[in-house]
């Protein structure tokens, strides 16, 4: 089969390709089944082959090996090109093919495997700290009983000798439901650290991930998790692209001529502009913070951010209105 460019859709059992030539026309079409996928791209002469990222990385190691130049392009830049009642498998693997040979499509490096490994940590991480939370808000629960336990995850370890004052006051169910909260808790407490430990490790000995740790409030976090998901940082031509495609930059509504910037896009990366977003409020809100940062523009901020009523100096508004 001639092909110049390779067009894969990609899903859990039923694999679609849409193979064309240099001149754009179709020279193939076929639906293949998950065990037969590396058997026909063997079986190539080396093209180009392109993919949507949903499962993207271990398809697009094992294709390269056959010489093939993989590229993965993000859904939301393949679907301008699906026509309007034509959404369905082949056809979405007709688009990919037409979209990737646009000369100013972006597209999704190949991570590593090691890179992988360190985002699945990240994921994992993120769970644990999801269902942490989720059992914290459980004192709640005994709000119903008159029993209201302070914010704050520290102040839960208090709520069972809080709660063997209200002892008499108290049905048995009650009583033991506190003790497993607390254990269900420091288990929690504990895998979240021993992953925290773990990235901190990493962090130590992957090169780019401690350039990125000398940063201000950049930790082993946040450094581990940049340095998976971009490891190829010269695709940006400039750190604010970088922002643009963090979703960190105002949303425009632009039109004669007239400039309307609105909030920022949020329509990149959800997880990095977290803890991204996360470091940079912890520069603004301690002084601590700022003098390891230097610079005046973030006092200037500050200023101009005083409450008019009670002059006091807030990044995140004033409760006095």
């Amino acid at each position: 089969m001639e092909a110049a460019t390779i067009g894969l859709d990609i899903s859990k059992h039923a694999f679609h390709i849409h193979a064309i030539n240099g001149q754009g026309q179709m020279t193939a079409r076929q639906r293949l089944r998950r065990s037969e996928v590396m058997s026909f791209f063997s079986s190539l002469v080396p093209a180009w082959s392109a993919s949507r990222p949903a499962p993207p990385p271990p398809w697009a190691r094992e294709i390269r090996r056959f010489g093939h130049d993989v590229r993965l392009i993000p859904p939301a830049y393949v679907k301008p090109y699906v026509r309007r009642g034509a959404k369905n498998d082949a056809a979405d693997a007709a688009v990919i093919s037409e979209a990737v040979t646009r000369p100013n499509m972006r597209f999704v490096p190949v991570k590593s495997i090691e890179n992988q490994g360190f985002l699945m940590l990240h994921r994992e991480r993120g769970l644990l700290v999801r269902q942490r939370t989720m059992t914290a808000c459980a004192r709640a629960h005994f709000a119903e009983f008159g029993i209201v336990v302070e914010q704050g995850q520290q102040r839960v370890d208090g709520l069972v000798d809080l709660l063997d004052d209200e002892e008499p006051t108290l049905p048995a169910d009650a009583r033991m439901a506190p003790a497993a909260l607390v254990t269900q808790l420091k288990e929690l407490d504990q895998q979240v650290e021993a992953i925290e430990r773990e990235l901190a490790e990493l962090q130590r000995a992957h090169r780019m991930a401690k350039l990125l740790s000398l940063i201000p409030n950049i930790g082993p976090n946040t450094a581990t998790a940049l340095a998976a998901t971009v490891p190829d940082p010269t695709m940006f031509r400039s750190g604010r692209e970088f922002a643009v495609w963090l979703g960190l930059t105002p949303k425009q509504n632009s039109t004669g001529g007239k400039d309307r910037l609105g909030r920022i896009t949020k329509q990149g990366d959800a997880y990095l502009r977290h803890l991204l977003v996360i470091g940079a409020r912890n520069v603004v809100r301690y002084p601590e913070a700022r003098s390891r940062v230097g610079g005046g523009w973030i006092e200037a901020l500050l200023e101009r951010r005083r409450c008019r009523g009670c002059q006091q100096v807030s990044p995140f508004g004033c409760r006095c209105s």
